[in-house]
């Protein structure tokens, strides 16, 4: 999983507003250019979420997930991160506080698809999997070589495991 908060990420509001799936106070849920993905456990991942806020003593002010195409996110790949490459998330931080979860994370709802055939998993767990892999990065977690990206998934595997659905 490739995602980095860059320095001085955009906001989502400055991208074309898509098609609001469910909302809470701190947390949206959005689609842009994937018209076939539905989410079909918002409620309870909006439960989910917030408990691992709360686990990792963390407040949400503003959450947005932003689920898209390769291309949308391939884009942003290029624009923000000058990265040339697909990549299944990208986790913008957009918080002054170290304690308040704050941003958004923009994941290609096919890339998901394709890693969860390559590993032989269902496409909810590998999109579970990535969605709290982006509130990972916004709670200070890193990938960027094996020792950390071992440590991120030991997290994943925790935090996944506090599913209740």
């Amino acid at each position: 999983m490739n995602s980095t908060p860059p320095m001085g990420p955009p906001h989502h509001e400055n991208f074309p507003p898509g098609e609001l799936h469910h909302e809470a106070p701190g947390i949206e849920f959005m689609v842009e250019d994937a018209p076939d993905f539905e989410l079909s456990d918002a409620e309870e991942l909006l439960g989910w979420i917030e408990r691992v806020a709360k686990v990792h003593e963390h407040r949400i002010v503003q959450l947005t997930y932003i689920f898209c195409s390769d291309d949308y996110l391939h884009r942003l790949n290029i624009q923000y991160l000058d990265h040339d490459t697909l990549t299944d998330v990208i986790t913008f931080d957009n918080s002054d506080d170290a304690d308040i979860l704050e941003g958004d994370i923009f994941i290609s709802v096919e890339r998901v698809r394709d890693n969860a055939h390559d590993l032989g998993i269902p496409f909810r767990d590998e999109l579970h999997r990535v969605m709290i892999h982006g509130v990972l990065h916004l709670l200070g977690y890193h990938d960027k070589d094996l020792l950390s990206q071992t440590a991120m998934r030991a997290k994943e595997d925790y935090c996944l495991a506090l599913r209740s659905f």
